[in-house]
């Protein structure tokens, strides 16, 4: 996935959202890198944020 963010320049992106729990956001930045689930990772991401470097 960080792959994907970092191929289209939007893991700064991804990190603020995260940063900011925005979920839509998250959603969106991961739907724009073609992430299946995208809602479901967005959500294991906010669950545990620490587990994700967060």
């Amino acid at each position: 996935m960080n792959e994907r963010l970092v191929a289209r320049g939007l893991l700064e992106n991804w990190n603020d959202a995260v940063r900011a729990r925005d979920r839509a956001a998250m959603i969106l930045l991961l739907r724009r890198v073609a992430v299946p689930n995208a809602s479901n990772v967005a959500d294991a991401v906010l669950a545990d944020p620490a587990f994700y470097g967060f």
